[in-house]
């Protein structure tokens, strides 16, 4: 069973049909949405500032979510795609996003709708990445946009994966 821990009067806060793996931490001032799932060694640290993750958003192993004491909050849309090893420190995702393996999002940064993150870039301090688009690099920077059609169908179809690889850990 994942860690689930309050701290200062703050209880995170599980929604219907999500998957939290065995060694995931959750802690504080957390609310997690609908048919989400959470991997091994994932950490959601709500303990200085809020944490609120929409529904059907997968946070993949290793990745750590943290915030600035009163200064930044962590809010993620729906159907986002959080990857490996990934640390998002209080930034925000919007909906059908997809935020690649090893990047990092610093203090309010924000990753407008469908937009791709590409693995390891480093999205610095107030970046706003537009809808639909791909950045990358570190620092990150616009590559070229994505249709929108074409990365809400694909941040869906990985959302969806996850949902089913979930229900795999959830049958045993």
């Amino acid at each position: 069973m994942a860690l689930i821990k309050s701290v200062r009067g703050f209880t995170p806060r599980i929604g219907e049909d999500c998957y939290l793996s065995e060694n995931a931490t959750v802690v504080g001032d957390v609310v997690i949405g609908d048919h989400c799932s959470i991997w091994f060694n994932a950490v959601l640290r709500g303990d200085v500032n809020s944490i609120r993750i929409g529904n059907n958003v997968n946070i993949q192993d290793g990745s750590v979510l943290h915030t600035l004491y009163q200064r930044s909050t962590i809010e993620i849309g729906n159907y986002v795609s959080v990857g490996h090893n990934v640390t998002i420190h209080g930034a925000r995702v919007d909906d059908y996003a997809l935020i690649g393996m090893g990047a990092t999002l610093l203090d309010n940064a924000v990753v407008g709708e469908g937009a791709i993150v590409a693995a390891g870039a480093l999205v610095l301090t107030g970046t706003v990445i537009p809808p639909h688009t791909l950045w990358a690099g570190v620092p990150a920077k616009f590559v070229k946009e994505v249709s929108p059609e074409q990365s809400r169908e694909l941040n869906k179809k990985i959302a969806d994966g996850y949902l089913m690889y979930a229900s795999w850990y959830k049958d045993n």
